[in-house]
Parts: structure tokens; sequence; C-alpha cells
């Protein structure tokens, strides 16, 4: 980031952007007991999630900002982590939720932003939800980011590229100045229900193949 969009992200204005919009993303979204964030930046969305959820992962690829978010909340129920989210150092299905506020349009391409949708869906539970916003393109995010990464997520078309990485799509909403999305990694079927489905589709078989 530049030296004017740093500065805007740690500013008292932006701040208080980020106190209306998180609670505007996340509705009433059950994010359970272990919660990933992608992106988190400097961590002012960081700092109010943290309050709000047992225990907290997030995942930054900028190692200086990694370092100071760690540093910053040692001892609290937040784990900082320096890694790449279209490679999530994360086993399968490890988390009971996931968000992502205003960071995806840090991301370089359209491709490696659905391998962040993609990532983000693996290590997702199932039921878990996913949760986030972005901004909406302006010339005001446009002077923000002269020099910086700016691939601008197009709302109109994000709920199919959520559904391509297998999500079950909730909302896509947007205001003046963002969007929200709120998704679900679709749950397993119960066992019993496995059984039952696997026992009724053997018996139209048997009925379609005869005695």
């Amino acid at each position: 980031m530049n030296r004017l969009h740093r500065w805007l992200c740690r500013s008292d204005h932006w701040r208080s952007t980020v106190a209306e919009r998180l609670p505007w993303a996340i509705g009433d979204a059950e994010l359970g007991p272990n919660v990933l964030e992608i992106g988190p930046g400097p961590g002012l969305t960081t700092d109010l999630l943290g309050t709000s959820v047992p225990r907290l992962t997030a995942l930054e690829i900028d190692a200086a900002l990694a370092s100071s978010l760690s540093s910053r909340l040692k001892g609290s129920n937040v784990q900082v982590i320096e890694g790449d989210a279209t490679e999530m150092p994360f086993g399968d299905s490890e988390f009971s939720g996931a968000v992502s506020f205003t960071m995806l349009h840090h991301v370089p391409s359209e491709k490696l932003q659905n391998k962040v949708l993609a990532e983000a869906f693996r290590v997702l539970r199932p039921g878990g939800f996913f949760v986030g916003c972005d901004s909406l393109q302006s010339w005001f995010m446009r002077i923000f980011h002269l020099g910086d990464t700016l691939v601008p997520v197009n709302p109109d078309t994000f709920a199919s590229r959520l559904q391509s990485a297998g999500f079950e799509v909730l909302e896509v909403k947007q205001n003046s100045q963002a969007f929200r999305f709120r998704a679900r990694r679709p749950s397993a079927l119960p066992v019993k229900a496995q059984i039952e489905n696997e026992t009724n589709h053997l018996c139209w078989f048997d009925l379609w193949r005869g005695p």
C-alpha cells in the first residue's frame, strides 16, 4: 500500500467506517467458535471482531503488517498468521466461520480472487458462514490506490463467483459505497439421511430392474 493508503487504513475516519460496516456485513450470521479473518491489514477490523468471537485467526500476506498486528494482539484470543490467502496454510474444514472485509480488491487478479474464494470454501466446515464486504469502485477509491494493486470486485457477478467456488449464496447487497455478501458452505447430509437416500435409490433401482 502507498503511504496515503496506509494512513487512511489507520485513521479515525476509517475506524468509524469499519465500526459501521462490520455489523452491516455480518448481520445475523453465526460465525461459531473458531473464525478466520482473511487479510486484516493493520487490524482495525480484527480489533472489533475479536471482541465478539471466542477464537480468531487472522491471515495476512504482508510480513510487516502481520508482525505488527501479532505483537499488538499478543496474549489475546487472536492468532495472527503470515500467509497467502490463495494457498492457505490450514487444513480442510478447520474453521466454523470466515470473513473478508474490504480486502478482495487488493488481490492482483480475478483469477487469484477466485482462488481465495475456493480456499475459504475448503477451510470452512460444512454449514459454516463466509461473510464480508468490499468497496465499490469510485474516484476516491482510485486516488487512494495510486501505485497500489486495485482490482475492483463487481457485485453484480460476485454471487456466481461464490457459487462456482461451491458456496450457497444467501445474499449480495450494496449501498452507495460498498457491497456485502453472505454465503455458506452447504451442510453435509446426516448419516441417517445418506442411508435413507441410498436405500431409496436402491429400491427404485430394483423396481426398474424388475425381479
